[in-house]
């Protein structure tokens, strides 16, 4: 077979042994060809004279790549150069004179090239991204062909100047190349420089060296990564790119060649003037590509790489010690082969043609080695169609000749290049370095593929990726079970019994495979070059040999060197489908425009005009071509008249017209009369499908928003801050949708109708609809000035967070780049790039991006700008337990059309009709030169009308038409008629074409309007840039129907066409979003490209018939709703069974193969129904109007109904959606047909009720109120049924396999399938590793952009099926965001009136004046102190009497002690520019405050220690300050960086504005993110101290977020403390300073006295303050009035710190903001009172006066008691108010009271918190201090039963107060001397508590008080020894009585030191 084997078998039993080994191999299910050679023995081969001598004339340059192609495989030694001149630039891109050659520097700059020389890019290795600029003598560089170069070199250095280089290696030193190797022209002068049309310099195409143009390749055609085995995105004559190997996008486990062959510029938008020719360019000097040189070569992004292929022979002569039989000859062959497959490209044009050789240039024009091949003339009208010729494995040779009629792709060898690539594939199976598939295996399974292909099936590029990688699989699975421990050496034969096939086996091998399929698959194998096979296979062509065949595969095998291959698809569909494939959108509509222009398809009109009814029939049967052969009989049989002397169709229609004129107008006349008299008269017939439901947004919606809402939130809260939402105080948003003016005003209609532009505060009139354009946006011609101007919105409103909504984001992914290209045929492409993706929306901070689609998967790349943490994908319904839909609505997507498919009914929802299919391809055969969309229009629109015609009274048509479009029209006219109001159903024909949808419009109407049925249904054009036309009687009709008044009204969207009878031909490349009525009832897709397969377009057009449908079913109805069409097996007939009966059979005879595996048979009754099928189709028409059985659509699929409004694309506006149960079952069920049709059902409901159906049919078969429960049914061409119900083997669709989008493209061949368990998320995560954008997308140069990850931080994405409601979430997002922003610009501040205060009086004395602004000292020294606590905070704190006042309380209810606390009141309160704010906020002015920049080293901090001694703890407190950089001024040290020494303290002297005194400590734990510790923006940017206090195992985390504050750091031990412990430390540590300032002050002159003694502490929940201004200007002096307004805690600060004689005041506070303000609250300016939450200490003046340091509760009403009775000014500011905000974690909320008994879960009440000693109490988990004021809260009344509700005998309290609850009041008395007290003279009291009592309490101090008899004692002490003393020491005994039974002590443990009290009784 060309080969001469020497060592073989001379046997006859050689061949039995290979037949058999072969057919056994075959038979095996294993993918992996079993070693047929295995058993034979082959002796070594000789190599053939005849082959060397082919290849003896190489070339020096040939010698020279081939001694490089070893070389790179061998040890890197450096080339031994002469040394560069001393003193000279040896820098990497410049030359030795030091000038900058790198063509990014020089690119723009004017450069002399003398005649006759060329600028040229070198490639220096050192240097990989870039190229040198160098100018080469022209001469001495090859022409395209790889020749006429001549040898050396001549060139000059464009940067110094420096000319006459007559040597490379001279010149490689010079330009500073620093080779390792001897320097040789070929490897290194790779590109010529071209100028693009800025003039700027750019890389032109590849420099044809001949043996090594192809080592660097860039691509030539679109990547292999379409599923079939041409591009099926339609990317048409695809562009190549020459970019350079590291260029961005690149995938490094593909080869440089492979990956950029599928990087096509046009994807789906291929411009006109991009189409290059169909003539083959043979070189530089050729006139065309002179012409082209001249045309506009740089206007593409960039220029091409003209390639010429090499031959590939045998090693070169200088190879002598290469040998086929030494153990490395696999291996070397393998690498040669390798750096040869490199080579071995296809060079495309990209050149754009000022003119095409056809209308219809498809062809790829190819270049090759060898004598060229030509193409025979008249080769399409001799093959009926074009052939396709995949260029496979080495050289490809020339083709001339008739070009046009033949088609040449790269794809399959791009796919063998990808399957070489593996290194995903070992990251997948643990492997690093494995044997990949060889040539020669690649091939054996592509001719395996191809023979088990069924004739109507297509081969797919997906199919055969998988075969690769399951043989890859295996093979490699079978040598780690041989070497499990030896891992394999890269590329060496592993050792197994899998014999790799040798070359020399091959063509056996693949002609034996072939030999099974009936020569479906026909091998020929060439003994020289490819050129012999191919000109052989076009002879068999021309000859007729290969008729039957529909793929040759043509192998040239030869042992010494790689094999050649290509295979050529013959076979007439496949091949048709495969050159249509090749088309772009553009050129497809191009191509179809052009043969509709030119008269084209006048012949098969003129085919339509004879048919006659035999040879119709036969062809609606789908007889084979031989039905039409062009005999002269068949012929004369064609031209046979069907309609008598006229023959032609119109000609009849013309007659029917006017013969039946005036019967018919009557007959509609009378229809439409009845049909309105029937709305008048006896009242309004009420149709089910009017039954309205209230709108709502369902859970799934909202569950979405919210899940969009908390993604915005993540984003806002990441350490990135890329979004700040505190400083955003509104939203704003903008829809861009596609150029649909449908979409359009579909989307407006929602947008207005969810009332968001209320909500959000941007429409405040509902008439006003001008601002409504301005939120929604069509992405035409004039987006860019509307788009600008909302770019301007958002740069001029800061504050306002714009949401940019991309809505049907998959449209329209073409990058700006190459939008030039596109300028003048389509000015939209582009523009989502040019707009969204602008410089202005990425980095606004106020923008953030939403991308909503059904079709996400072009988004999810490798280079997508959305994170995938960004992603939100809709819910799966019941997937958590929750229904997401309410449980009467189903959603009818994909899937289950799918599953109708396979669950049983007899037509399933989705099908194809296979008598039309059938006559499209007869039709394709006998017109091969028109391309098949017009074919199949063009006949589905004469089925179309002959339905028409025998619907209304031709019954002879009824054999021209299939019966799906019978079905179809009958349903269509008869609908209306069934429904009291006329309403009528739907019929989408989707016409891709906008061309042959106008001819569909036209020819439709034109037989619409000779049937005289104008009126009884309408044909709308649907195209996407126009509005809806509809006549004026429908307009009418539908105005009733919606009660529309608007005389002007017309419909704007199709879902305002519900209930309108009609036919909706949708044309557009692609879906844009429409959406589409309740009434759709058949959904036509049969004219949709079958031929450009990709996941996303599948799904597009699927998704016009998918939305939601009505799950409930009325009783009785549920069993038999299937009846009808659906079950075959059930007898029971319908309605409309005498149609639809008939129609099913007439189906099934004609397509038998439809049968579902797992259908179930039909029954006998409806087979014998079959016989008469003709004529009771026909019968059925003209009687339809008058008979009891009016036909309709099937029933017995799930209703379908619209869901409430909410959902965008699915919401029918204008009519609101029925109720599940408008309609009464009884007009549900079927009516009896004649026995003669069907046989009786086998159970039938009685007389009575039968009877009462037949009434009420006509009012309940409404066709609306039916597609309310009924899915449309969708018909699909063959090619795509096939592939979407086909399944692999995990049950997910084929098609959910195939390229996911066009603009796409697979990253390897070597990926892992998809699987139907997989979720959203996880698809998601698949598509961004496994594809990358196509250079023609938008995303593709992303990931140049800088960023390490290259998402967009401000970017989300959307996803969901289609017609699902995702507009109608985003919209509730939007408003979801606005109420989020307004309630981050508002907070909960506790709102309550004081408690405790009472009628008011007026005083008899008054101390101050209402317009006093600081008190008066000695009048302010007359007023008495208020004992009663006023704080609401404090309601259920115990009350403090005192003998001056009054005690009016009231009981203040009872609280079981169990119950929760009662939730205090909160008002809801603006922030205003004052508040502080907490970590949430950000903004730019307080930036530097919180120290958000991490990456400047001013936030640095230091810690140091602090220590001071006191006393009363008895050792040395030492503390830790953590002091950031930038606020070390505020301290003092010992030197820059050492010991800290004291704080700064300013002089009370001190009068600056911009500073504030007062230090501010704010004690805080738990509330790092919470606390309001941003007091910027408070105190209005003055200069302020303020220091958090926080607990040491609480300081990484307040670190962490508040990096830029000043912290203090209590010690270890006050980990458990509560807030007394940090208020004592405050205060002692601010004394402590205060003394080392006066001391260091002092030495400067300073008198102690002077320094401010002042300091702040601030809860942390302060987040306002307002001033209340009075205004005394009344006619009375007693009037007067009030208002309030917020200011800075500045302004408070600076008015109290410049009051006179403030430092004779102790304790300054303010008072606690409520809404209830009184009269009587704001006329007396100041109180003497206790003060809260914001208090300024003077810590000089308390220096005697402590905090409690074990307090947790109620310490600040103790130390104010403190402070009053040590004789100190307690003083209230009034009119000063401050607001506490509602902070719901952290605070006391941080102390929890556990057992301390792990596995106990039960909880622990107040009453567990004590216990007796010693017992056997289980011990808690809390400090005891804790335990006892929780225990005395809650149960103090077992401790003083006297005591309850007994306000006049109050608890004598010495030296502290402690809470015993709101019905128990106390006395608080101090033991110290000189203290003011209350005069207790003539109080009795009923208790006495003594907390710790120390040696100022004795015993001659108790005793002069008085108490009940009867009162109880409390004595509470740290130990049981101590108490003992305790009660020796006072003499307590004398007046009280002790038990042992009444000493307790908290529930802790001995290690937790408890508290132990004593209770006694007075005697």
């Amino acid at each position: 077979m060309g080969n001469s084997y020497a060592g073989q078998p001379k046997s006859t039993r050689f061949e039995e042994v290979l037949h058999s080994s072969i057919e056994a191999s075959l038979r095996s299910s294993s993918l992996v060809p079993r070693p047929i050679f295995s058993q034979l023995y082959l002796e070594a081969e000789q190599q053939l004279s005849s082959l060397e001598g082919g290849n003896q004339a190489d070339n020096e340059e040939e010698e020279e790549e081939g001694e490089s192609g070893l070389e790179r495989n061998g040890p890197s030694n450096p080339y031994p150069l002469a040394p560069p001149p001393e003193g000279c630039c040896t820098t990497d891109g410049f030359c030795q004179a030091g000038k900058d050659l790198r063509l990014v520097s020089v690119s723009s700059e004017p450069l002399e090239v003398p005649t006759g020389f060329l600028l040229v890019g070198v490639k220096s290795p050192s240097l990989p991204d870039q190229l040198l600029v160098c100018a080469v003598d022209k001469r001495f560089l090859p022409d395209d062909s790889g020749h006429n170069a001549l040898l050396g070199f001549s060139g000059n250095c464009v940067g110094c100047g420096r000319t006459g280089f007559c040597y490379f290696t001279e010149f490689s030193s010079h330009i500073n190349l620093k080779l390792s190797t001897q320097p040789k022209k070929q490897k290194h002068l790779k590109y010529y420089l071209v100028r693009d049309a800025q003039g700027a310099l750019t890389q032109g195409p590849a420099i044809c060296w001949k043996g090594a143009e192809f080592r660097s390749r860039q691509a030539s055609a679109s990547v292999s990564s379409g599923p079939v085995l041409l591009p099926l995105e339609g990317s048409g004559p695809l562009t190549a790119f020459s970019s350079e190997p590291g260029a961005p996008g690149s995938n490094p486990g593909i080869p440089t060649g492979a990956q950029r062959a599928g990087s096509a510029l046009f994807s789906e938008q291929s411009p006109p003037a991009a189409a290059p020719s169909a003539v083959v360019f043979n070189g530089r000097d050729s006139p065309r590509h002179q012409q082209m040189a001249r045309s506009n070569l740089v206007a593409l992004a960039r220029p091409s790489a003209l390639g010429i292929l090499s031959n590939s022979g045998p090693p070169k002569k200088r190879h002598k010690g290469w040998s086929p039989e030494s153990p490395w000859a696999a291996d070397a062959g393998y690498a040669q082969g390798s750096v040869n497959r490199a080579k071995y490209g296809v060079g495309v044009a990209c050149v754009p043609q000022a003119s095409m050789v056809g209308p219809a240039s498809v062809t790829f024009p190819v270049v090759g080695s060898g004598e060229p091949v030509s193409v025979p003339d008249n080769l399409l009208k001799i093959c009926k169609a074009k052939p396709v010729i995949f260029k496979g494995h080495g050289n490809f040779p020339y083709l001339c000749g008739n070009l046009n009629d033949v088609v040449v792709s790269p794809l399959l060898y791009t796919c063998y290049q990808n399957s070489q690539s593996i290194s995903r594939a070992c990251e997948q199976y643990g492997s690093s370095a494995v044997q990949p598939i060889s040539e020669e295996m690649q091939l054996l399974l592509t001719v395996y593929y191809l023979v088990q292909l069924a004739a109507d099936q297509v081969p797919l590029m997906e199919e055969l990726e998988q075969i690769f990688l399951r043989s890859w699989r295996e093979s490699h699975l079978a040598e780690v079970r041989q070497c499990p421990q030896a891992p394999l050496q890269p590329y060496l034969p592993a050792p197994g019994p899998a014999v790799p096939v040798t070359s020399a086996q091959l063509p056996w091998l693949a002609g034996l495979a072939a030999s099974s399929c009936n020569e479906s698959v026909h091998v020929i194998e060439c003994a020289y070059s490819l050129a012999e096979g191919l000109a052989e296979m076009f002879r068999l062509l021309v000859e007729g040999k290969l008729a039957k065949t529909n793929y040759v595969v043509i192998i040239r095998a030869c042992r010494n060197a790689a094999i050649d291959s290509c295979i050529a698809v013959t076979g007439k569909y496949q091949a048709r489908i495969l050159s249509e494939s090749l088309l772009s959108p553009a050129e497809y509509q191009r191509e179809v425009h052009c043969e509709l222009a030119t008269g084209k398809v006048d012949s098969l009109g003129a085919f339509f005009s004879t048919l006659c009814p035999g040879a119709g029939t036969a062809l609606d049967k789908g007889a084979g071509p031989e039905r039409f052969a062009d005999s002269t009989a068949q012929k004369t049989h064609f031209r046979c008249s069907l309609f008598g002397a006229e023959g032609d169709i119109d000609i009849l229609l013309d007659k029917f017209h006017q013969e039946n004129q005036g019967h018919i107008s009557s007959s509609l006349t009378s229809m439409s009369v009845t049909n309105a008299a029937g709305l008048e008269v006896g009242g309004t017939p009420v149709c089910a499908s009017e039954c309205r439901e209230p709108r709502s947004v369902w859970p799934a919606q909202l569950a979405v928003a919210q899940k969009l809402l908390s993604h915005v939130c993540s984003i806002a809260d990441s350490s990135t801050r890329n979004l700040d939402l505190g400083s955003f105080e509104k939203v704003d948003f903008l829809v861009c949708v596609p150029p649909s003016e449908v979409t359009f005003q579909q989307t407006m209609a929602h947008v207005w109708r969810s009332g968001v532009l209320q909500e959000l505060g941007l429409e405040p009139e509902p008439a006003a609809g001008q601002r409504l354009e301005r939120r929604v946006l069509k992405l035409d011609a004039e987006a860019p000035a509307t788009f600008t101007a909302f770019l301007q919105r958002s740069r001029r409103s800061p504050n306002t967070l714009f949401v940019l909504v991309h809505d049907h984001a998959h449209w329209d992914l073409v990058s700006s780049a190459v939008h030039s290209l596109y300028s003048q045929s389509d000015p939209c492409v582009g523009l989502v790039d040019k707009l969204l993706n602008c410089r202005e929306v990425k980095e606004a901070p106020n923008i953030v991006t939403l991308h909503v689609t059904s079709f996400p998967y072009a988004l999810q790349t490798q280079h997508t700008l959305v994170s995938p943490y960004n992603e939100v994908h809709w819910p799966v319904p019941y997937s958590d337990g929750v229904g997401l839909y309410p449980e009467s609505k189903k959603y009818f997507g994909l899937s289950e059309f799918i599953e109708s498919t396979l669950s049983g009914h007899s037509l399933p929802l989705l099908r194809y009709d296979s008598s039309f299919e059938g006559m499209v391809t007869a039709l394709g055969k006998r017109f091969p030169r028109l391309h098949s969309a017009v074919i199949r229009t063009l006949v589905l629109v004469q089925h179309y009308a002959a339905a028409l015609m025998a619907v209304r009274g031709l019954p002879q048509m009824k054999n021209h038409t299939s019966v799906e479009t019978l079905e179809i029209t009958q349903n269509l006219l008869n609908a209306p008629k069934q429904c009291p109001r006329g309403h009528g159903l739907m019929v989408l024909l989707r016409v891709p074409c906008s061309p042959l949808a106008t001819v569909a419009y036209e020819r439709l109407a034109h037989v619409r309007a000779r049937l005289a049925l104008e009126e009884a249904f309408e044909i709308i054009l649907g195209d996407p840039g126009a509005s809806i036309t509809v006549g004026k009687h429908f307009v009418k009709q539908l105005k009733l129907w919606q009660k529309i008044e608007d005389a002007e009204w017309r419909p704007q969207t199709y879902l305002e066409l519900e209930g309108l009878p009609c036919i909706l031909i949708f044309s557009g490349t692609d879906p844009h979003g429409e959406s589409l009525p309740r009434s759709l009832r058949y959904c036509d897709l049969r004219l949709i490209n079958a031929s450009c397969l990709a996941r996303s377009a599948l799904e597009q057009e699927l998704g016009l018939a998918a939305y939601f449908v009505s799950s409930e079913a009325p009783e009785e109805q549920a069993v038999r709703s299937e009846a009808p069409d659906s079950d075959g097996e059930k007898p029971s007939s319908s309605d409309n069974e005498d149609e639809e009966a008939g129609t099913e059979a007439c189906f099934e005879a004609a397509s038998p193969e439809r049968r579902s595996p797992v259908r179930r048979e039909r029954s006998c009754s409806h087979d014998s129904a079959s016989s008469s099928l003709s004529s009771r189709v026909s019968g059925s028409v003209p009687c339809s109007e008058t008979s009891a059985q009016p036909p309709g659509p099937m029933q017995g699929e799930p209703a379908r109904s619209s869901p409430p409004y909410g959902p965008a694309e699915e919401a029918r506006a204008p009519v609101e959606k029925p109720r599940p149960d408008g309609v009464p079952w009884a007009g549900q069920r079927s009516l009896q047909v004649p026995a003669a049709s069907c046989s009786q059902p086998a159970s039938s409901p009685s007389p009575g009720a039968a009877s009462a159906g037949t009434l009420v049919l006509q009012a309940s078969q409404c066709s609306l109120a039916k597609a309310c429960r009924q899915p449309p049914v969708v018909f699909l061409p063959k090619l795509v049924y096939d592939m979407v119900t086909a399944t692999d083997s995990s049950g997910l669709p084929k098609a959910a396999s195939l390229l996911p989008a066009p603009s796409v493209m697979w990253t390897s061949s070597f990926r892992p399938l998809l699987n139907k368990t997989m979720t959203s998320t996880e698809q998601s995560l698949y598509y961004r590793r496994w594809t990358v954008p196509r250079p023609s997308h938008m995303d593709y140069g992303n990931r140049a952009e800088g960023r390490v990850d290259g998402f967009h931080p401000r970017r989300l994405l959307l996803s969901g099926p289609p017609q699902i409601g995702k507009t109608g979430a985003y919209l509730q997002f939007l408003s979801n965001l606005s109420r989020m922003l307004l309630r981050l610009t508002e907070v909960d501040v506790y709102d309550e009136p004081e408690i405790n205060s009472g009628p008011w009086e007026e005083p008899e004395w008054r101390y101050t004046q209402l317009s006093d602004p600081w008190p008066d000292l000695e009048l302010f020294r007359k007023m008495p102190f208020d004992y009663i606590i006023h704080d609401p905070k404090y309601e259920d704190a115990s009350l403090i009497c005192s003998h001056h006042q009054g005690i009016k309380s009231k009981d203040r209810g009872t609280r079981r002690s169990e119950d929760p606390p009662a939730r205090r009141q909160t008002a809801r309160m603006r922030l205003s520019k004052y508040a502080a704010h907490s970590t949430y906020h950000h903004c730019e002015q307080c930036q530097h405050y919180l120290g958000s920049h991490l990456h400047y080293q001013l936030y640095e901090s230091t810690l140091h220690a602090f220590a001071f001694s006191y006393s009363m703890l008895g050792e040395e407190v030492q503390l830790h300050f953590i002091i950031p950089k930038s606020k070390e001024h505020h301290f003092v040290f010992s030197q820059p960086g050492g010991q800290l020494e004291s704080m700064r303290l300013p002089l009370v002297t001190d009068t600056s504005q911009e500073c504030i005194k007062s230090p501010t400590f704010t004690p805080t734990t738990g509330r790092h993110e919470h606390g309001l510790f941003n007091l910027y923006h408070a105190m209005d940017g003055a200069s302020h101290l303020h220091v958090l206090v926080v607990k040491e195992y609480e300081m990484a985390i307040y670190k962490k977020y508040w990096p830029n504050h000043i912290m203090l750091v209590l010690p270890s031990t006050f980990n458990s403390a509560g807030v007394g412990a940090a208020h004592f430390l405050i205060k002692e540590l601010s004394y402590h300073n205060l003394e080392l300032e006066r001391s260091r002050q002092e030495e400067l002159g300073i008198k102690p006295q002077d320094i401010w003694p002042f300091i702040v502490i601030a809860d942390d929940s302060c987040v306002m303050w307002n001033v209340v201004d009075v205004d005394c200007s009344g006619e009375r002096s007693r009037e007067f009035s009030w208002s309030e307004r917020n200011v800075s805690l500045k302004h408070i600060m600076q008015h109290i710190e410049a009051s006179p004689n403030i430092t004779h005041y102790a304790l300054i506070g303010l008072r606690k903001w409520g809404s209830r303000t009184r009269g009587c609250d704001v006329r007396e300016p100041f109180s003497r009172c206790h003060v809260h939450d914001f208090i300024l200490l003077n810590v000089d003046l308390t220096q005697n006066v402590q905090y409690n340091q074990n307090r947790f509760t109620c310490d600040d009403v103790d130390f104010n008691l403190r402070v009053h009775s040590a004789g100190l000014l307690l003083c209230r500011f009034n009119r000063f108010r401050v607001m506490k905000k509602q902070i719901a974690v952290g605070g006391q909320r941080a102390f929890h009271i556990t057992s301390k008994v792990s596995d106990s879960s039960a909880a622990v009440v107040p009453a567990q918190y004590i216990c007796a000693p010693d017992s056997k109490h289980t011990f808690l988990a809390a400090p005891a201090q804790l335990l006892l004021e929780k225990f005395l809260q809650h149960h103090s009344h077992r401790f003083f039963p006297l005591s309850l509700k007994n306000h006049s005998h109050p608890v004598l309290s010495v030296d502290c107060y402690l809470n015993l609850g709101p019905q128990i009041s106390v006395c608080y008395v101090s033991s110290r001397p000189h203290s003011m007290n209350v005069s207790c003279s003539d109080l009795r009291f009923s208790g006495l508590l003594l907390y710790l009592c120390d040696s100022f309490v004795g015993a001659a101090f108790l005793k002069q008080f008085h108490f009940l008899k009867g009162a109880t004692l409390c004595v509470i002490c740290q130990d049981r020894n101590s108490l003992r003393q305790t009660v020796v020491r006072l003499e307590l005994e004398d007046e009280w009585q002790f038990r042992l039974r009444d000493e307790f002590q908290t529930a802790n443990a001995k290690e937790d030191r408890p508290l132990f009290f004593l209770t006694g009784r007075h005697i």
